[in-house]
């Protein structure tokens, strides 16, 4: 058996870009959607809702069975959810076709990275944190690009089904690319860490700290961004362009990872993040005309390090949680979200028949999401004061030894 890394990782990053163009996408067409099938925000907000709890479904039970049946059966069954997933998305005829669609979907992208995220951790165990991050931003490069689509084939005049459709481009391409490439075993099975094992590691109290955190961390990302459209569409023209800019900042960052984490440690990258993040959300909340744009960049530098560098820190710090860590923390990520949407669409609702107002709503609901950043400052700066007190007690423990 051949293990060819570089294609691995080329391939793993194409089916991502699929999961982040599905985001794009679908942020780009939720009103379309709404207006075409007659649907209220708290549908929408339930249908969105769907593509965040089929992630952590998937991303939990494959997290439990990658080390049994390998990543590459897995990716297999990730093509079939995302090829079907997207055809009945095309042809869909109403709230339940949507939705099953939107879940089929859902369940594709957490079965991408239930694979992808041990494996790539697993290709590149000595830069586990840059190499997550470069990966990672072929999330934010397919929201980018999704938007990019939304917004030239709106101009053209083409239909939403039509802007869904190209998603079956690269689906195609990562289906063929996987078939045709062996696999290695995950980083635990190799390590010989035992199954027993990875389930003590997960009770590490540091571990479950950061689990709890990653609820709030994607929070702040996804749900802004996926609602970013709805929210924003009353403040100005180009609700979709800030999605777009502010995606793009996070790949930028991302693609920078390996020289920012030279500087700083991944939980002061972290903190930074969680403050960036909370003056984001204040300034989308707040500002109007072009600073809201100014306040898109500062949301896309808050949120651009969370998600790969979570998964990092855990993976690095905590090895012997496994793939059944990492895929803990992605699938706590994306339920947290579906959860947080679902209620969000419904208070969104409520805020707009007691005032009438969709511009008020829209900045309540960012509002009550800039909670969750400032806790998470509070948060981080506990762990860097821990990470900090950790590292010098190893220190004087090495230098006792030396004694």
């Amino acid at each position: 058996m051949q293990i060819n890394r570089t294609q691995l990782f080329r391939a793993s990053c194409l089916s991502l870009l699929v999961t982040g163009l599905s985001f794009g996408i679908r942020a780009g067409i939720l009103n379309k959607l709404g207006t075409d099938f007659q649907l209220d925000k708290a549908q929408l907000g339930a249908i969105t809702a769907t593509a965040f709890w089929g992630f952590p479904l998937a991303v939990v039970i494959g997290g439990m069975v990658v080390d049994i049946i390998g990543m590459k059966k897995l990716l297999v069954l990730a093509f079939i959810f995302h090829l079907v997933g997207i055809v009945l998305t095309i042809f869909a005829n109403g709230y339940w076709t949507l939705f099953l669609s939107t879940l089929l979907v859902g369940l594709a992208n957490g079965t991408v990275e239930a694979a992808c995220n041990p494996l790539v951790a697993g290709l590149y165990t000595d830069n586990k944190t840059t190499k997550l991050n470069h990966f990672h931003l072929w999330f934010p490069s397919g929201i980018v690009i999704g938007t990019v689509i939304v917004f030239l084939l709106n101009k053209l005049g083409l239909s939403w089904q039509i802007q869904v459709a190209t998603m079956l481009i690269p689906t195609v391409i990562y289906g063929f690319l996987f078939s045709k490439l062996d696999f290695p075993v995950t980083e635990r099975v190799a390590s010989g860490v035992s199954y027993g094992g990875m389930f003590k590691a997960l009770l590490n109290p540091l571990f479950i700290f950061m689990f709890i955190c990653m609820f709030g961390t994607a929070i702040t990302e996804l749900f802004t961004g996926q609602w970013i459209d709805v929210l924003l569409k009353n403040v100005t023209d180009n609700a979709l362009l800030i999605l777009t800019l502010d995606t793009g900042v996070m790949v930028l960052g991302r693609a920078f990872a390996k020289p920012v984490l030279k500087k700083i440690s991944p939980q002061a990258l972290l903190l930074v993040s969680a403050i960036l993040a909370a003056l984001g959300i204040f300034m989308l909340s707040t500002v109007t005309g072009p600073l809201i744009y100014v306040a898109a960049i500062v949301f896309g530098m808050g949120v651009c390090f969370f998600w790969p560098t979570m998964l990092g820190f855990v993976n690095t710090n905590i090895p012997a949680t496994g793939a059944l860590g990492l895929n803990l923390m992605g699938g706590a990520g994306m339920f947290s979200v579906a959860i947080f949407t679902l209620f969000m669409g419904g208070f969104y609702d409520r805020i707009v028949k007691e005032a009438g107002s969709d511009t008020l709503a829209g900045k309540q609901v960012l509002q009550a999401t800039l909670v969750i950043p400032i806790i998470l400052i509070v948060a981080f700066t506990g762990l860097v004061i821990y990470m900090r007190s950790r590292t010098k007690t190893k220190i004087e423990s090495a230098a006792a030894v030396q004694v």
